[in-house]
Parts: structure tokens; sequence; C-alpha cells
């Protein structure tokens, strides 16, 4: 190929590039506003479910991809919302009652849309329950034997299917803890607006909706080499050792006068996701959907970055909330007359009772044992002692204090 033949192949391919991002952002006011047509939800949430209904396209360029959980009391219009998603997103499938079998042999091609997922917490739904978990990662897959033919003998040989795939889950009841990490929650009310209400379900015929899935197909390719291109993920790692390790064996990020055009615009991105201060699964989540935000453009990509920052702050208030240890630890930290006193770990328990709001299908879940060993995962316990009637312990009232505080300075980071 001669260099005249290769600088029109890279104009080529810059055209297709531009072609798909044009009809990309296209794609994204189009998707937000048949959201808003047919749903009535709180606002921040239309940016993020359309940025996810794009990633599905696409979803395979990253090593994560969210679950999506829309939790509803009944008659919030919840199954409307899947059946809107699973007809935009890539080859979108609604289910219902889903089986082991059929979740593994058809995961990989489809985007999973399950509704009425009640009892996923419960202990038979375990199997599946791990299954949709792995859907979040790549790498994980399933085995099972299958007998073949060979000649006219019958084997049995392996066959390998892999999980990861989009998945967005929809219920009355609320998520499994394990599983809910996993997900970006959307929590839909019951809406009172009419026009939104009386529509019928067109989407199967709607040409708005026919129109955006024909062109995301036809651009898929396009869109997938536009994120490989940039080896993202490789390039975010180099951007985090160079800027925290203290060898700086990486210094691709140092010194920006030796940027690349690409690299300077990688490090802009890196700097403001990074100023979110989140990381683990925080970032697993959103990670993939500020990249896609940043392909619409850079006010999106902006307003992406605010809007996780809120949704972050509600979720770290929320387990702030709603976790039983940090309760503990709260309730310990005022207990400024227990100083220097052995106490029971029965009467830590009752009084401990008596301070929190218990589901009464939750109350057996607080016991002695439970707070025994929640002072001791807390190393709240200074020193114990066996007495006749159990055992009594010293608690830490300064260190729980401490432990409180920075709980909450986990709060205020993110705000």
């Amino acid at each position: 190929m001669t260099a005249e033949d290769k600088a029109d192949d890279l104009r080529l391919n810059g055209l297709k590039e531009e072609y798909a991002k044009k009809h990309f952002k296209e794609s994204y006011y189009e998707i937000i506003e048949l959201l808003k047509k047919y749903t009535d939800i709180e606002k921040h949430y239309y940016p993020i479910i359309a940025l996810w209904v794009l990633g599905t396209y696409i979803h395979k360029e990253f090593e994560t991809f969210p679950l999506l959980f829309v939790n509803a009391v009944k008659g919030s219009g919840k199954s409307r919302l899947l059946k809107l998603i699973s007809s935009i997103a890539r080859n979108g499938k609604l289910v219902m009652d889903l089986k082991e079998a059929v979740l593994f042999r058809t995961a990989e091609f489809h985007t999973l849309a399950i509704d009425e997922f009640e009892g996923i917490g419960k202990k038979e739904s375990g199997t599946i329950r791990t299954m949709i978990n792995a859907a979040y990662k790549k790498g994980i897959a399933v085995e099972r034997m299958k007998k073949v033919k060979i000649g006219n003998e019958e084997r049995q040989v392996v066959e390998r299917f892999n999980l990861y795939t989009p998945v967005i889950i929809a219920n009355i009841w609320g998520m499994e803890d394990v599983l809910a990490d996993r997900c970006i929650t959307i929590i839909l009310e019951k809406s009172s607006n009419a026009l939104i209400t009386k529509l019928v379900e067109d989407f199967d015929v709607n040409p708005q909706i026919l129109k955006i899935r024909t062109i995301l197909n036809e651009l898929q390719c396009s869109l997938c080499s536009v994120v490989t291109k940039k080896n993202i993920n490789l390039s975010w790692n180099n951007y985090i050792i160079s800027k925290y390790t203290t060898l700086h064996t990486f210094n691709t990020y140092n010194t920006q006068t030796t940027l690349t055009t690409q690299e300077r615009e990688d490090l802009e991105i890196f700097n403001k996701i990074d100023a979110l201060e989140i990381d683990g699964r925080n970032l697993e989540l959103f990670f993939p959907l500020l990249i896609i935000s940043k392909m619409i453009s850079d006010e999106v990509f902006n307003e992406i970055l605010s809007i996780t920052k809120q949704i972050i702050t509600e979720k770290k208030t929320e387990e702030f909330t709603e976790n039983r240890d940090v309760a503990l630890i709260d309730f310990i930290s005022k207990k400024e007359g227990w100083r220097g006193n052995y106490l029971s770990i029965n009467d830590i328990c009752s009084e401990f009772r008596l301070t929190v709001a218990i589901d009464p299908d939750e109350e057996r879940w607080l016991n002695p044992k439970w707070v025994g060993r929640a002072l001791k995962r807390s190393k709240l316990v200074i020193q114990k002692r066996r007495v006749g009637k159990g055992i009594e312990v010293l608690v830490d009232v300064d260190k729980a204090k401490q432990q409180l505080k920075r709980f909450k300075e986990v709060i205020t980071d993110v705000k």
C-alpha cells in the first residue's frame, strides 16, 4: 500500500468516526426525548438511562458495565420503562421468571430486561443471582457438558457460555446487597401526569425507535473502534500509576509538553474523573458511562460528572443510614456513661434494640451473638470477661466517635 493509499484510508476512517459520533450524539438526545415522552422519573435519571442504552452497543469494549435496577411500587410504570429500554437497546429481550439455562445460553447475545424479579435474595435464587452478578464483569463464564456425536460414538464435551452482558432488573421489594452493589438504582414513583400515563405502548412500530435502533446497529463497529483505538483502560491505569506512585515508573502524563493530542485529551478527562474521588465498585459502575458521555460532547460529560457525584453521595448517605454496624458505632459513641464500666452483651443488645427501627421480619438478626461479633469487627472492645450471666465487655467510646467521624467524612468528600 502506498503512502497515498494509507492517507486515504486514514481520511476515510476519520470520516466514518465523525459520522458515527454525529449520529451517536443525535441518538442520545432522541432516547432522552423518548424516555421523557413515555416515563415520569427524576430528571437526572434520563441521561444515565440514555447513556446506558447507548452503552449496550459497545459494552464489550469495557471491562465492566453497570447493571440497572428499577425499584418501584405497583403501577409506577416499571414494566413500561423496561419494555421501552429493551426496544431501543442492542438485541433487547424482555423476560419474566428467567431460568438459569435460558440466562447463560442467551446472555452474550442480548440486553436482558428482567421484569418482576421478586425474591432475588432468597436462598433458592442463589445460582441465578450469582450468574447475574457475573454479567457485570468481563471474563466470567458458565461451563456445561454437552453430548456430541463423533462418528459412531457419543462423547461429552465442554460447552462454554460467556455471561458478560447488559442487564436491567425491576421489582417492588428491593435488591439483595451483593447484587445491588453492582447496580445503578433508578427509583420510579407513580405518576399523575395524564400526558404520559394515558399513552399506549407503541414501541414495536414507533418510527423513532426503529430509526435509532437501525442507526446504532449500523454504527456499532465504528463506535467500538473509537473506544478500542483509545485503549481507554490502559490509558487510565497509566494515568493513575503516574499520578499516585512514588517511583514515577510510568511518566506518560507527568510532562504536559511531551503529550500527544490524544494524551492531552485523556489527561483532561481523567483529571475530572479522578476529582470525583471515587474508586472500587463506584468507579467500575460509572467509568463506562463517563467515557461514553465524553464521546457525545463536553457538555454531556460535565453533566454526567455532576450526576455521578449526586448519585454516589445519595448512595453513601443511604449506606451510612442503613448500615447496621454503623448504627451500632453511632449508638456506642453516645454512651459517655459507659466509659470504664463493664456491660453484658445482652444488656447492650437490649438497649441498642430500643434505638433502631427494625422490620419484624428482620428482628432475628439483632441478637447478642450479632452484637458481640459487630463489636469485634469494629474493634470497639477494650477488654472482656466471663461472668456468671455471660460475657461482659469494656467498650471504647472514644474509638466509636473516631470511626463515626470517618464514616461521615466519606460522605462529605464526594459532595
